[in-house]
């Protein structure tokens, strides 16, 4: 007995040291990507999001000087007397908008293959890292769906980095479930989204009943886009442990493009009927393409609630 409970506390140490070494691994690895998530939030156009003007609010906008016929109550007499005209405080105009932001991290995500420069995993991450940059720069609120608390922090990378880290392996599910969000929010959904598409609608139709409008932003491999296979081959399934030999990897091939392409219509009709919007991104095109694209669908919605890039057929859709 005392030798078999030496035994099992000699595992759970060992256990702890692993997770002790992942966790060390993955902190060391979200810092690498805070640091390309800034760079790239850094090389987009500032306030692309344009959501930040002037109206009825609390926190100061700005001063601008007075135009003859407005009320004179308008005027800030203390900013007007230190030169030789008149100014108005205007306050910034409150939207009350909050940004909920997710990544899939489970295993489908870990692909990389020859044709791209880096996972489909890192990708999400860095582009969720950067558009939480760029939407705290433009005084927007942003929570990571399942972990955090909304928040307008300048350190919102690193609020991130460390929920990921404390999350751990309850949240690497390919979809997000059971999230509720009223129509004061904004979703963006970054992934794969291999899971088959009724499931997918099942977990976002919740999200856009309220009212809140959304992003979803399909990765892909290159390798998944072309199949660039032939002979036999064996293709895995990580998340699942599924394995398949095919016999003729260029005849699978066509028949799996072609569903494939199915598949991604029939997300693509999914958003366009709750008003979301919908991109492909290939993990071999630079992120900042995706980036000002989805700045750009963000900016639309501000501004006219509609989004134009989910009508589209997804046999038409380019990857950005």
């Amino acid at each position: 007995m005392p030798r078999g409970r030496a035994a099992g506390a000699g595992g759970g140490e060992a256990r702890v040291g692993r997770q002790i070494v992942e966790a060390k691994s993955l902190a060391a690895k979200l810092t690498r990507i805070g640091l390309e998530a800034r760079r790239i939030a850094a090389s987009v156009v500032q306030g692309a999001h344009g959501r930040r003007r002037p109206g009825v609010g609390e926190s100061f906008w700005q001063f601008r000087p007075f135009v003859p016929g407005e009320a004179a109550l308008l005027v800030d007499w203390r900013r007007s007397a230190r030169e030789e005209r008149l100014f108005v405080r205007e306050r910034e105009w409150e939207g009350a908008q909050t940004f909920w932001l997710w990544a899939d991290r489970s295993a489908s995500m870990e692909f990389k293959s020859h044709l791209a420069p880096v996972a489909k995993l890192d990708r999400a991450l860095v582009l969720m890292f950067a558009v939480a940059e760029i939407l705290v720069r433009n005084g927007e609120r942003v929570g990571l769906i399942g972990a955090t608390r909304p928040s307008a922090s300048r350190a919102i990378i690193e609020r991130l980095t460390e929920a990921i880290i404390s999350t751990g392996a309850g949240a690497h599910g390919d979809i997000p479930t059971n999230v509720l969000l009223d129509r004061r929010s904004e979703a963006v959904l970054i992934g794969d989204f291999l899971a088959p598409a009724p499931e997918i609608a099942a977990a976002i139709e919740p999200m856009a009943r309220l009212g809140a409008r959304g992003h979803l932003i399909m990765l892909a491999d290159p390798a998944e886009e072309v199949f660039p296979y032939a002979g036999q081959a064996m293709l895995s399934e990580d998340e699942r442990g599924l394995r398949l030999r095919v016999g003729d990897a260029a005849a699978f091939g066509e028949r799996y493009r072609d569903r494939l392409a199915r598949h991604r219509a029939a997300i693509a009709e999914m958003c366009r009927r709750l008003n979301w919007s919908f991109a492909l991104h290939r993990t071999d095109r630079a992120a900042t393409e995706a980036l000002v694209s989805l700045a750009g669908r963000i900016a639309m919605a501000s501004r006219e609630g509609v989004y134009a890039s989910a009508a589209a057929p997804a046999a038409q859709l380019g990857a950005t």
